[in-house]
């Protein structure tokens, strides 16, 4: 055999063996995310979230998402006013490395929706009021894209963008089981 034929043999053999590895998700795999939120769309507070999916097919993961902010803000040295944003929904993913052709365990890409439950309150220490309207409770919907990078098998990063909950960016560890 000469140097040639056994490069290309070489060549060849691992192209698909990089071709047959699957990407950063696929179905039955169990997937958490725990961060936090870059902004806040309340004008104070550190959003902090998680989320939970699991595969139900190589592209599809469906789950739940709880998001929450909260602050108390101090003025004219009597007075205050605190708010409490819950937010509580179901989300599914469709994870497109296997659509863009991405064969890194690495990565994973994706993208979906979110629906639930936002549960907002507002206290006015100075007029002892509270807030309803446009920031009330209730139902609320969003989407988003985010993709992970594992540093191991079962652990990396993962960043979010889009109506994810209190927050529209957020950053954080990502778990596979």
């Amino acid at each position: 055999m000469t140097k040639t034929t056994l490069l290309l043999m070489l060549f060849s053999v691992s192209t698909l063996v990089c071709m047959a590895q699957k990407g950063g998700y696929s179905k039955g795999d169990k997937l958490l995310n725990a961060g936090i939120g870059i902004n806040s769309y309340y004008d104070r507070g550190i959003p902090i979230g998680a989320s939970f999916e699991a595969g139900v097919s190589n592209e599809i993961s469906v789950g739940v998402n709880v998001d929450f902010v909260s602050s108390k803000y101090d003025y004219a040295y009597t007075s205050s006013y605190k708010f409490t944003a819950i937010y509580l929904g179901l989300r599914g993913s469709y994870h497109v490395n296997e659509l863009l052709n991405i064969a890194n365990e690495k990565i994973d890409l994706y993208g979906g929706a979110t629906l639930g439950f936002r549960s907002f309150k507002w206290k006015d220490a100075y007029s002892n009021s509270t807030l309803s309207g446009r920031y009330g409770s209730g139902i609320y919907a969003g989407a988003f894209i985010g993709g992970k990078y594992y540093f191991t098998k079962n652990v990396g990063a993962f960043a979010e963008l889009g109506a994810i909950g209190s927050t529209n960016a957020r950053v954080g560890l990502g778990f596979k089981f």
